[in-house]
């Protein structure tokens, strides 16, 4: 995700600094078991995102109302669920996927936050996101950018130019998946779409960007890598 939204009272005005605490204490929590389910692979890592599909799904269809978003719904589910377990099936380098989606989806999101809190200035999509900045999406994308050339340098020898494109057009992705569920919520007039995760709201609210990224990679890596090595289709250019 980009700057997130923050918790907004009546008068629209900005979330306290406990809000903040509660943020970086579930993520203090969540982070390490979505790495350790990562790197055990396997059954853990197929479990951990089954469950995330649901709960997703679940959100979503508290959150809407109708037929047709109710199908949207199980398609955007099966996707949580598909494109990481697909990226990750890849044996040679379907640990690094995944960690380089993690860590281009955090940094997009812990930077846009704090950048576009520091630098305001013009907003990026202001009828969907009235608190995301230009600022934000823009030094999220870069600290992605050179985040992602350092963690694949740990794993070897990658084309840094076609690592960085990744990155870019993954952060990007990243981004449009949170003004997506910006607008979903904007449709049916709420402001989380649940408050499972203390101090970001509900599981959906927290990977809408990781959905977004995870998809777009996924579909890249199959098309050049075909189901048995989707992550290598992504990452070797």
């Amino acid at each position: 995700m980009t700057e997130a939204d923050p918790v907004s009272g009546p008068n629209d005005t900005p979330a306290p600094a406990s809000n903040l605490m509660l943020r970086v204490a579930s993520a203090a929590v969540l982070a390490p078991v979505a790495v350790l389910a990562a790197y055990l692979g396997g059954w853990s890592f197929t479990a951990f995102w089954a469950l995330a599909a649901l709960a997703v799904l679940w959100e979503w269809t508290t959150l809407v109302k109708g037929p047709i978003w109710v199908v949207a719904g199980v398609v955007y589910a099966a996707a949580m669920l598909a494109a990481p377990v697909l990226l990750r099936a890849d044996s040679e380098l379907g640990l690094l996927a995944i960690v380089l989606l993690f860590a281009i989806v955090w940094t997009t999101d812990v930077l846009g936050y704090f950048a576009g809190r520091a630098f305001g200035g013009p907003k990026l999509l202001p009828a969907v996101s009235p608190k995301k900045t230009w600022s934000g999406a823009i030094a999220g994308t870069l600290g992605a950018i050179i985040i992602a050339i350092i963690a694949a340098g740990f794993f070897g020898s990658f084309n840094r130019t076609a690592i960085a494109v990744i990155a870019l057009i993954l952060s990007i992705a990243s981004q449009l998946g949170d003004l997506l569920e910006s607008w979903i919520k904007r449709q049916f007039g709420a402001k989380d779409a649940g408050s499972l995760i203390p101090g970001h709201g509900g599981v959906m609210d927290r990977l809408d960007g990781f959905w977004a990224a995870a998809l777009v990679g996924c579909l890249i890596g199959l098309a050049r890598g075909g189901f048995d090595a989707s992550a290598r289709g992504l990452l070797v250019w």
